[in-house]
């Protein structure tokens, strides 16, 4: 599962001009290293060195957002709705961390499940091959949600990722939730 992000590797750098356009259409990016990246909450100027903790699939993740989801995608890149503190979390860097956190709740790591979280997505993924990108942006959405609701700063951003963790847990374990669209958080997608 994990594929480290290559800066060197055409497709790495195409997906990354991808998530550009998809984030700022009509608005030209002046290099794949450029002070532009600061813009999406990236730490630098270039987002590369933001990919270690989760690899490729964090930029995968934010691409499929930005086109499937693009209203809530550009809600939160924006900081729209609720009251805001005045240090916010860095958008693309939550995200980064929103696709490392779920892959350890669903310990992708291991060879075979060895939790029962696991054993459910596992089954919900056999029947959708977006399964994993559909809870990564239900995870952006619950994580945004909960800031809100705790007026939570940047220090208090593991706090929170904690909490979407557990909140996406007891999700994906009610009986009646057999794909991530018949969890309760999915209606925050829009």
């Amino acid at each position: 599962m994990k594929v480290y992000f290559d800066g060197s590797r055409p497709d790495h750098q195409e997906a990354l001009r991808a998530l550009w356009s998809a984030t700022y259409p009509g608005k030209e990016l002046h290099g794949l290293i450029s002070d532009q990246w600061k813009e999406m909450g990236w730490q630098g100027r270039d987002p590369s060195t933001d990919f270690r903790g989760a690899g490729f699939i964090s930029l995968e993740n934010l691409l499929f957002f930005a086109k499937t989801f693009s209203t809530s995608f550009q809600r939160l890149l924006k900081k729209q709705g609720g009251k805001r503190a005045a240090w916010e979390y860095p958008f693309a860097v939550a995200g980064v961390n929103i696709t490392f956190m779920i892959m350890q709740m669903l310990d992708l790591d291991a060879t075979k499940p060895r939790t029962f979280i696991r054993s459910v997505f596992l089954q919900m993924l056999s029947e959708n091959e977006w399964a994993f990108d559909l809870l990564y942006c239900v995870a952006f959405v619950v994580m945004d949600k909960q800031w809100l609701e705790r007026n939570a700063t940047y220090m208090e951003f593991n706090d929170v990722l904690k909490s979407t963790r557990a909140q996406l847990e007891r999700e994906l374990l009610m009986d009646d939730v057999l794909r991530i669209e018949d969890m309760p958080s999915y209606s925050l997608l829009c």
